[in-house]
Order: structure tokens, then C-alpha cells, then sequence
């Protein structure tokens, strides 16, 4: 199938063709031809199958089409909410490009950053709007956004929206949408909370799913079983022998995130770490000079796991195995997008062999494993250490999201809302 055959308009058909892309995706071969038709979706889909440019595309053919009075006074007709800064700015940036032959004003909004320039660019009027729940909020608050005009709503990785403690501010906002518009959710997995919240505000949804928890086709998967404390040297070791020039590195904590960016640069390789207590102008450069390629590594926590965008990424190094075995989907559908292809390789530890079973479990097949001389693993050692260790959930550790800090308990932990909008800014 081609774009052409599902119904898209020339504008939109000459944007595609301006990014090489000749062959849609499934999602977006099943999700397109069904958002133009006017229905409500539910789509399971994950971060690499092209889900952005699946509800993008038809969106703005839609708006282009109804209602041209409105543009010239650009109040908010479509919003699409996210859990994180880097999936805003990535759609943002979609929008911006599928929608460069059209004349809709669009632009993001999220923490972290100044409010002002954010202000200044609703008042001058946009016709779609991308934001994270807490500064949306806080916007509605302060009377700069008014979502009384929204004809189309988007909730996009809805899992990781709830993972994030957002469900109370989502509330909130749908009571804020007008009754009749067109809503869109979008999520890699659907928990019983989620079909829960798609029930209470999807009207007669069209169903979607594509390949939910299968990693892709195109990225080969493979596992080191190594020593915990020889991770470092390993991996040091693969980016020299491999002469990589471009990988990321996925951390369970903040912590391990700083402490190997630091150890990889004092083995000579450039390295900068992101995550959620970086500032975003920190996080921005960092992820810049990475796609630019004056930085060979980069170590992020899963924050960065879904939301990031880089072309051709060649390789992705699950440095520690994350608790929940979804998130492993997650890192590694950073590669192995658009068609190309990709590395996914695990430096798995003794006492992360049940997570690695889980994980096995999650994708339905077993992932090859390669002992690398020199690096033999230590399982006892490994399983004896761990056990000294905290427990997830335990010291400040979260289960879903263990790369954000646990509050110190106080009056605040019993207003969601207001924790809800402080994780959009961590």
C-alpha cells in the first residue's frame, strides 16, 4: 500500500515525499483511512512503529478541511497531550513538518523551560497545541489556554501517562474538552486502568493494534552475560572494537546514569548523560550534540526511552535490565526505526536473570547469548551482592518509573494533581 491510496491530500502527500517515505507502516495504514472517516481510536502501538505520523497526518487533513474561517483567529482545535518533554517536541516537531504545505500554526508547551515565550506564542493564536499535563495546567490557570474550541483530542503512550501519577490531571482536562470532538488514545499496553479511562471518554472506538510488546523485525537482539562489576570495561571494550560512533545506553537510576557517563569519559569516550533532573536546556544540548555526533554515548534513564527521535540510530546497550519488561521494548525501539536496521545488546548480570526471563517471556522468543572473552560472568558473586541491596520499591525506589526520585512524604502526596504536574517538570 502507499500514502496515496489512503486518502491524504496532495499538501500532505508532497510533505511525506519530502522525508523519503514511500510505504506507510501499519499502524498508520490501519489508523489513517479510520481517524479521516471521523471515528474514535484506540490504537495499541509503541514507540518505532510510526504512531506519531498516524494520527499527525489525518488530524491535519481534517482541520485543513472543516471549519477555514477559524484560521484566521487560530484558537486551539486539536490538543495532544504526552507524558514527557522529548515525545512533546518530537510530535511537535512532526506536526511542524507534515504540516509546512498548510496553513495551521501549531506549537509545545511543557516544563522545565521559561513560561513567557510559551504565553506569548498562545496569545498570538495556534490552531494545535502539544503539551505536557502539569503546564497545560498550569496555563489553563493562569487564563492563557482555553480549550473550549477543541475539536480533536489526542492522548498519546496513555501506559506512560498513568506510570507517571498524570490520571487525575487527565481528568481534569477532559472536563475542561468540548463534549462533541473527535479523541484518539494511543498506548504500547492496555492495563485495566487504561481501557478503564478509554471507556469514560471514547465514543464507539474503532480498535487498532499493531504488534503491541514485539520488538522490531529489523533489530538484532542479543545478550552478554557478564559480571556486574566488569559492565563498565565491556561495554567500554564493544564501543572501541566495534568502533561505534553513535550508541545508547540505557540506566536504571539517575545515579548509575551520571556515574557511567563520568566513567566512560575518563576511558576516552565522549559521553553525556540525560534524565530527569536535568534541566531541558541541558537535556536539549545533550541530545543534540549526540545527533550531531560530537558525542559518541549517550546514557539515559527510561524517561528518555520513549519520546526520543534520532535518525538511523545504529546501536542501543541495555547497560542494566529494567524492572518492568515492557520498558525493554521501549529502549530498544529507539533503533531499528523507518526501515532501518539496528543492534539491541543487554550486559546481563546474574542477578538479573529473572528479569531477563520476564522479558523473554514478554517478547515470545529467546534472545541469543554471547559470552565475551575476557568478560566471563560471576553469577554467585552477582545474586550475593544483590541481595545486600534494596529491593525495588523499597529506599525510594519506584517500580514503573525508577528513574524519578520518590517525594518525601508530606501533605502533598495526598494531591495527586499537584505531584502529577511536578513530574511533567522533573
Amino acid at each position: 500500500m502507499s500514502f496515496e491510496k489512503l486518502g491524504l491530500s496532495a499538501d500532505l502527500l508532497r510533505a511525506v515525499a519530502d522525508q523519503g517515505y514511500e510505504t506507510p507502516t501499519p499502524v498508520q495504514a490501519n489508523s489513517i483511512p479510520v481517524i479521516l472517516a471521523g471515528h474514535d481510536v484506540l490504537a495499541g502501538a509503541q514507540t518505532g512503529t510510526g504512531k506519531t505520523a498516524g494520527f499527525t497526518l489525518p488530524m491535519l487533513q481534517l482541520m485543513h478541511k472543516t471549519h477555514p474561517e477559524r484560521s484566521r483567529n487560530h484558537p486551539i482545535r486539536a490538543l495532544v497531550l504526552t507524558p514527557t518533554r522529548e515525545l512533546a517536541a518530537q510530535v511537535g516537531e512532526s506536526i511542524a513538518t507534515y504540516g509546512k504545505y498548510l496553513p495551521l500554526r501549531s506549537t509545545v508547551v511543557f516544563g522545565g523551560v521559561g513560561i513567557n515565550p510559551q504565553i506569548q506564542k498562545l496569545q498570538r493564536g495556534v490552531d494545535i497545541l502539544v503539551a505536557t499535563p502539569g503546564r497545560l495546567l498550569d496555563l489553563i490557570g493562569q487564563g492563557k489556554a482555553n480549550l473550549g474550541h477543541v475539536e480533536f483530542f489526542v492522548l498519546d503512550e496513555a501506559d506512560r501517562m498513568l506510570d507517571m501519577g498524570f490520571i487525575h490531571d487527565i481528568r481534569k482536562v477532559l472536563k475542561m474538552l468540548p463534549k462533541k470532538r473527535q479523541n484518539l488514545l494511543f498506548s504500547a499496553t492496555f492495563s485495566e486502568e487504561i481501557k478503564k479511562l478509554a471507556n469514560g471518554f471514547l465514543h464507539a472506538p474503532v480498535y487498532v493494534e499493531v504488534a503491541r510488546n514485539e520488538t522490531a523485525h529489523q533489530v538484532t537482539q542479543v545478550v552478554h552475560p557478564v559480571s556486574k562489576a566488569k559492565k563498565r570495561d565491556l561495554l567500554s571494550h564493544l564501543i572501541r572494537q566495534g568502533d561505534w560512533q553513535q550508541v545508547l545506553v540505557f540506566t536504571k537510576t539517575k545515579h548509575g546514569a551520571n556515574k557511567l557517563t563520568t566513567q566512560l569519559e575518563s576511558d576516552g569516550i565522549t559521553a553525556v548523560a540525560i534524565h530527569g533532573n536535568k534541566s531541558q536546556t541541558a537535556r536539549t544540548k545533550a541530545l543534540a550534540g549526540f545527533k550531531a555526533g560530537s558525542v559518541r554515548v549517550m546514557v539515559a534513564t527510561d524517561i528518555a526511552a520513549r519520546g526520543l527521535d534520532i535518525d538511523s540510530l545504529p546501536h542501543v546497550v541495555n547497560y542494566e535490565l529494567p524492572h518492568v519488561a515492557e520498558d525493554y521494548v521501549h529502549r530498544i525501539g529507539r533503533t531499528g526505526r523507518a526501515g532501518n536496521s539496528g543492534e539491541s545488546l543487554s550486559l546481563v548480570s546474574g542477578d538479573e536473570k529473572k528479569l531477563l526471563v520476564g522479558i523473554e517471556r514478554l517478547i515470545k522468543k529467546p534472545i541469543a547469548k554471547v559470552v565475551v572473552p575476557g568478560f566471563e560472568p560471576n553469577d554467585a558473586e552477582d545474586v550475593a551482592a544483590a541481595a545486600k541491596e534494596p529491593k525495588p520499591g523499597q529506599r525510594g525506589q519506584r517500580r514503573h518509573d525508577p528513574s524519578s526520585p520518590r517525594k518525601p512524604h508530606s501533605n502533598r502526596s495526598r494531591r495527586p494533581g499537584r505531584n502529577a504536574r511536578a513530574a511533567s517538570k522533573a
